[in-house]
C-alpha cells in the first residue's frame, strides 16, 4: 500500500514519479482511490483546463507541443493528458504522444501522461477527470487534454475542459466535415492548422459561415474566434494562446467558468454513482432476484420497465 499523504506532498513539490504513481492509482481504480481523491480535493481548482479535439491528422499533438512551448515561455507549469485509442481486439494502445513531445521530456515544468481509452467512448479515458485532478493538485497552471482522433459525436471533452479547442486542417476531403454536428457546437476556439496548405483560407471561410448560421448569441456572448496556424513551425500559436486567455477572462467576468466547473463536478459525481450501481447490478448476474424478474417478464406478468424499477429499488433501498 502506498503512503498517499507522502505521494501527494511529493507531487505538490513537482516530483514526476509521485504524479505518475497517483495517476496510476487512478487508472487502476486502486482501493486507495477514495483516499487519494480526499487528499487532493482541497488542492484543486487552480488549473486552467484546455481540451484539444479534432479528426485524426489535423495536428493535435503538434499543436499541443507548440502550446506547451508557448506557455512555458510565460513561466507557467503545464500538464498534458494525451488520450490514445485502445485496440478493441487486444486492448493495447500505442501511447505515442510522449514520443511526439519528446522535446519537453527534460523540462521539470512539464508533465506529460498518455492514457488509453480502454474502450470508453467520447474521445477520453474513463479516468480522465480524476487524472486532471491529480495534475491540478500537483501545481500545473495549465492542463492540456488531447483527445483521440474523434468523429462528429465524440465530444465528451466539452464537459471536462474549461475551454474546448477544435482543430481542423485543409485538404482532408470535405474541409469542414470535422466541424459538423456535435463538433461544431462545442468549440470555444477554432484552429485551422496546416494553414500553409492550399484551401486553408476556404476552410476558415466555410467554418465562419457555418458558425454564423448556427448562431443564437446575444450582445456580449462569446463568439468563437478562428485562428490559422502552422503548428510545426509555431506560426499562429501565440494568437491561439491570446484567444484562450481572452476566453478565460470572458468566462471569469460572466461567471461562466465557475458554472462550467460546477457542471463538470456534477458530471463526475454522476459518473461515479452510475459506475457503482453498474457494478452492483453486475454482481446480480446469476442471482435469484434477477432470474425471478426475468421469469416474470417472459411469462408476461411484468414489463421490463417495472422490472427495472423493482431492481433499482432493491439496490438503493427505495
Amino acid at each position: 500500500m502506498q503512503d498517499v499523504s507522502s505521494l501527494v506532498a511529493r507531487a505538490r513539490e513537482g516530483g514526476p514519479r509521485a504524479v505518475a504513481r497517483l495517476i496510476s492509482l487512478v487508472e487502476g481504480a486502486s482501493p486507495q482511490l477514495r483516499e487519494v481523491m480526499a487528499a487532493l480535493a482541497p488542492l484543486t481548482g487552480n488549473a486552467y483546463v484546455v481540451g484539444l479535439t479534432g479528426s485524426p491528422g489535423v495536428g493535435k499533438s503538434t499543436s499541443t507541443s507548440a502550446l506547451v512551448t508557448a506557455y512555458r515561455k510565460q513561466g507557467r507549469r503545464v500538464g498534458v493528458l494525451a488520450v490514445d485509442p485502445s485496440s478493441p481486439f487486444s486492448g493495447g494502445a500505442l501511447l505515442g504522444d510522449r514520443v511526439r513531445m519528446s522535446e519537453h521530456a527534460s523540462d521539470p515544468g512539464v508533465y506529460i501522461r498518455s492514457m488509453a481509452t480502454r474502450g470508453h467512448l467520447g474521445g477520453l479515458a474513463r479516468s480522465a477527470p480524476q487524472a486532471i485532478r491529480v495534475l491540478d493538485a500537483a501545481g500545473c497552471d495549465v492542463i492540456l487534454v488531447e483527445t483521440v482522433g474523434v468523429g462528429q459525436s465524440e465530444v465528451e471533452i466539452a464537459s471536462q475542459a474549461d475551454t474546448s479547442v477544435v482543430l481542423l486542417a485543409p485538404g482532408m476531403g470535405d474541409g469542414i466535415q470535422a466541424a459538423k454536428a456535435g463538433i461544431l457546437e462545442i468549440g470555444d476556439v477554432y484552429v485551422v492548422n496546416k494553414a500553409d496548405r492550399d484551401g486553408a483560407d476556404a476552410t476558415a471561410r466555410e467554418l465562419n459561415h457555418m458558425l454564423g448560421l448556427g448562431e443564437s448569441r446575444g450582445p456580449g456572448d462569446w463568439r468563437p474566434p478562428i485562428v490559422k496556424t502552422v503548428a510545426s513551425r509555431a506560426e499562429g500559436i501565440d494568437e491561439v494562446v491570446a484567444a484562450l486567455d481572452k476566453h478565460r477572462a470572458w468566462m471569469e467576468k460572466r461567471g461562466v467558468l465557475t458554472e462550467r466547473r460546477r457542471a463538470r463536478a456534477a458530471h463526475e459525481v454522476e459518473a461515479i454513482a452510475v459506475t457503482a450501481l453498474r457494478e452492483r447490478i453486475g454482481d446480480l448476474h446469476g442471482d435469484r432476484r434477477l432470474d425471478a424478474l426475468a421469469e416474470r417478464i417472459v411469462s408476461g406478468e411484468l414489463d421490463p420497465y417495472r422490472a427495472a424499477d423493482e431492481l433499482v429499488a432493491g439496490l438503493t433501498g427505495r
